[in-house]
C-alpha cells in the first residue's frame, strides 16, 4: 500500500501527530529513532519541534523520516 502524510503537527514531547492519505491519524514516537546519527541533534527538544513537511517530514539538519515508519510505528487515535 502506497502510503503519504497529508498533514503533521507537532504532539508534544518526541511526537509527532500524522494524518495519512488513507484518511487515518496516528500519533508516533519519534524516540527510537533519535540514536541513530542523522536524528541524535534532535534530542534537542527544540530543533525538533523545528521540523518542515513537504512530501516528507523533514528537520534543518538534513534527517527526513518515511511516511510508511510512521504509518507502521504510529498509534491510531480519533481524528
Amino acid at each position: 500500500m502506497y502510503i503519504q502524510v497529508t498533514d503533521v503537527e507537532y504532539g508534544g514531547n518526541y511526537t509527532l501527530k500524522c494524518t495519512f492519505s488513507d484518511g487515518s491519524i496516528k500519533n508516533v514516537d519519534m524516540t527510537p529513532v533519535l540514536d541513530a546519527p542523522a536524528f541524535r541533534e534532535l534530542k534537542d527538544i527544540d530543533k525538533f519541534r523545528q521540523f518542515g513537511f513537504d512530501e516528507t517530514i523533514f528537520w534543518s539538519n538534513g534527517a527526513d523520516i518515511a511516511p510508511e515508519w510512521l504509518y507502521a510505528n504510529g498509534v491510531s487515535c480519533p481524528a
